[in-house]
């Protein structure tokens, strides 16, 4: 039971923000080569906002309660 803690914590902790910086450099790197962005970037993006909203931090807003 520990064990399956244990890795929710390190798969939520480490590897899930990882994974989106990794998309979200990717995303760069392909903008830059190829101009602007494309479709294939932009859900690239996204995706690491999504993944970051889930599991990573949370924005920072302006106001506590908005």
């Amino acid at each position: 039971m520990i064990w399956n803690f244990a890795r929710k914590l390190i798969l939520t902790a480490i590897l899930v923000p990882l994974s989106a910086a990794g998309a979200r450099k990717l995303s760069d790197t392909i903008d830059r080569r190829r101009g602007s962005s494309s479709r294939g970037t932009r859900m690239l993006r996204q995706g690491a906002d999504t993944l970051q909203s889930m599991f990573g931090r949370k924005k920072r807003r302006r106001f506590g309660f908005l």
